[in-house]
């Protein structure tokens, strides 16, 4: 499947402003995301992530993504839920993956993880829509984000939005926007074990 195909199409046939709960994983991520989602939606976006592995970086990761969304101009309006901070939750929903390799199947269950909160998220607060900026960044498994999000459709009756950011060059763009706006652009991921191995978002 042709993700980016799949948004174009969906994009396509709103025949009005519907909402959207964005997962984010950080304010460079959802620069380009925004940028360009927010011409077609309402925006909340839904910063959940339990599994950076510092209080501290998860603050300045966060500041940074209220900094996109108060200075960057959006065609309708974005705000922003800033989900629990629990490392300790993350590290027992990966229990015996700590040695998996980066992109495998430890960082498959992280995806479920913030994608399952956002799906529910969703439901309860009766979103039209759902989706993750995850998939801007070129050391993310789109295909595996997206069929992740597809089941979870079915499990919550909240439709999902297929993507693949990092096509029509959104990574690059992610680039451009976080010089542009002075973000801080983290090199790791976000776990204790992307640090240890330095693949960033």
């Amino acid at each position: 499947m042709n993700y980016q195909n799949e948004l174009d199409k969906a994009i396509l046939s709103l025949d009005k402003i519907p909402t959207l709960l964005l997962h984010s994983c950080c304010g460079p991520c959802s620069s380009y995301v925004l940028e360009y989602l927010s011409k077609y939606f309402s925006i909340t976006v839904f910063y959940y992530n339990p599994n950076i592995d510092t209080k501290d970086e998860f603050e300045k990761r966060l500041q940074n993504q209220i900094k996109v969304i108060n200075e960057m101009p959006f065609a309708n309006k974005v705000s922003l839920i800033e989900g629990e901070y629990d490392s300790s939750y993350f590290l027992n929903y990966i229990k015996g993956l700590e040695d998996n390799v980066e992109g495998g199947e430890r960082c498959h269950k992280c995806y479920l993880m913030r994608l399952e909160e956002t799906a529910k998220l969703a439901k309860e607060k009766n979103f039209d829509y759902f989706c993750t900026t995850l998939t801007v960044s070129p050391y993310k498994n789109a295909f595996v984000m997206n069929e992740i999000g597809r089941s979870l459709e079915k499990k919550y009756g909240v439709k999902y939005l297929y993507s693949d950011f990092k096509k029509k060059e959104g990574y690059k763009r992610s680039i451009v926007l976080s010089k542009e706006y002075d973000l801080y652009r983290q090199d790791y991921c976000g776990c204790v074990f992307s640090r240890r191995d330095n693949i960033d978002e």
